[in-house]
This record gives C-alpha cells, structure tokens and sequence, in this order.
C-alpha cells in the first residue's frame, strides 16, 4: 500500500479517536489500517465533525462521483470493541428536506445499546441509488452502487473499527436500491429491509414508476439507464434475478394504504399538512407497494427463497411505520450480522 494512502487511513483513524473522545465516548484503539484493506482508488474520508452524543458528521469524497458525499455515523456502544455496519438509506428525497432517519425516526435512541455502526448517507435524491449510464443536466454524477458497494465499505470498517459484516435497509425508493445493491455485490451485505418499495423496474409499470420518481426530483430517466428497451433496465430488475438472494436474510414490509394507527394527528405532533399527505399521497403510494410486494412474496415463493414478510392491513407511506420495520427487522439484522 502507498505511503501516503497508509499515511492517511491512520490519520483517519486519529482523527475519529479524537472527535469520539470529545464527544464523551472511550476513543477506539488505532489498529494498522493496511491490514487486509484493498487498494485505494482514491476515496477517502475527507473530514469528521462531532454531532450529538455518538453521532459523528462525516464527509467522504467518492472518486466514482467526483464529489463530497454527506454521512452521518453512529458509532455501536463500545467503539473498543469491532462492530458490523447497518447502513440506511433515504427515501427519494435523500434525506433532504427534514426527511430522514435520524429527524423522522428513533433510530439514534433505539441503537444507542447495540453493538453495530450506523451509516446514514445524505443525498442521492431521485437516483435510485444507481450508477447511472450519462450525467444528467440535473441531478449531476449518479455512480451511487459504485461509492455504497465499493468506496464507501472499506473506509467505514478501517475508520470505525468494523468486523467485515454488513446489513442495509431502505424506504420507498431505497427499498428497490437495497435489493440492486445486494445484487450488485454479492455477500456484501448478509441482510437487507426493504420497506414499503416496489422491485420491479424493467416492466412498463415498473419503468413508469421509476420515471415518475425519477422525474420528480427533475432528473432524466434515460440518462440513468437508457431507453425502456436498453438491457441495463432488466439487468437492475430485483425481480428478475431474484433466484441469487438465498443467502441473504430478507425484511419486506408492506401497509395496504388503508388509515392505520399510525395514521392521526396524535402520531404527526399535531401537524395537520402531514397528515393530509399521509392520508392522500402518502395512502396512494401504499396501495401501489401493496400490490408489488405481493407479487415479490410470490416470486420468492415460487424460488424457494426465505423472507419474512410484514403485510400489515392498514397504514400509509409514512415514517411511523417504518419506523416500526426498522424495530421488528433489527433482530433478524442482529442474527445475520453476528453469525
């Protein structure tokens, strides 16, 4: 390994000590970041800023992008000790606009007694998490797969002192993105949740809900994965290559779009515009991942693939309840990770 790449991964690892012990926490021994780590292709950790309790704001350029990527880390409860990596994925938005895990769920307190790294990439909107064939107008550089599956793992688990054992999990439009990512990276990662998503992409409603999700953030379809007769969209169709998810666990969750329990003005804090949406858009776009997720449970059927499947008979698109899945995926998470 170079000189300066070596010289650099240990600096990163200094630097994580230092920030985790103004922050209050026990600073991680330095181990030699060489050890087992593949060569560089340039990414690196660029800079870490300490955020609340254990959370550490941190900005990775990815060589892939060209571009500064935002995360937010979570380090597990003893950073003495190795932990794996859950990684959580924002929905279209890409965790703009208030619409992320950390604002919009109790991910921060419900981890705060685990032994495993949180990693929460910020930005991403409308991109599927994909590496797209031509940079839009728009949107810019979108080589998304490339940066989660192959910048990004190796940096997290020389910095934050992780085992090599990975989980991922998404909402809405990252619950396709973490099925294509597990598939583009075999054994990368030993578990996924999917929630409230729609895998399949290369059919005509698939490609119509891609453009739809797409062009809602003013992105271009085409530049991502070319014309609807362009093999690259059956190549990132989840459905389609289901029969390579045996050894994987799998979380796929589902409401019907039916107002649930979550679905009141007690569960949005009195805000009466969010629960409108919830209860219109939000009702809607439930009733469309009903159907999708039902024909996925009956093509992994069909495979003889395990997954565990939450269809619950009511509830809307909306951060309750995937808040709720993240809660009952965990302990499936925990099981993969330490095996």
């Amino acid at each position: 390994m170079p000189v300066r790449q070596r010289i650099r991964r240990v600096a990163c690892r200094l630097i994580a000590a230092v920030v985790l012990s103004i922050a209050g926490a026990t600073p991680v021994a330095v181990a030699d970041p060489a050890a087992g780590a593949p060569e560089s292709d340039g990414s690196h950790i660029v800079s870490m800023r300490p955020g609340v309790g254990r959370q550490l704001l941190v900005t990775v350029y990815s060589t892939a992008m060209a571009a500064p990527v935002e995360l937010e880390v979570y380090t597990a409860q003893d950073i003495s000790r190795p932990a794996p990596v859950l990684y959580l994925l924002n929905g279209a938005s890409g965790g703009s606009e208030g619409s992320n895990w950390a604002d919009q769920t109790d991910v921060v307190s419900f981890f705060a007694d685990k032994q495993v790294n949180i990693v929460i990439p910020i930005g991403g909107s409308g991109s599927y998490f994909t590496d797209w064939h031509t940079d839009d107008p728009v949107l810019g550089r979108q080589r998304w797969a490339t940066f989660l599956t192959r910048e990004l793992p190796p940096l997290i688990d020389t910095t934050f002192h992780g085992t090599g054992a990975n989980a991922i999990a998404g909402i809405s439009m990252a619950a396709t993105s973490v099925f294509q990512l597990a598939l583009t990276a075999p054994g990368l990662y030993r578990a996924l949740g999917s929630y409230s998503g729609c895998i399949r992409t290369s059919d005509p409603q698939g490609q119509a809900m891609v453009a739809a999700v797409v062009g809602r953030w003013k992105g271009n379809p085409l530049n991502m994965w070319g014309p609807p007769q362009d093999p690259t969209w059956t190549a990132n169709d989840p459905y389609l290559h289901a029969q390579d998810l045996h050894h994987t666990t799998l979380y796929i969750s589902t409401g019907t779009g039916q107002p649930g329990p979550l679905d009141t003005l007690d569960q949005t804090r009195g805000d009466a515009g969010k629960l409108v949406g919830q209860l219109t858009s939000g009702a809607l776009l439930e009733a469309i991942t009903s159907v999708c997720t039902l024909q996925l449970r009956d093509r992994l059927r069909e495979l003889n693939i395990p997954a565990t499947f939450e269809i619950r008979p009511s509830g809307t698109h909306s951060w309750g309840y995937w808040q709720q899945d993240l809660h009952n995926s965990w302990p499936l998470f925990e099981a993969a990770l330490d095996r």
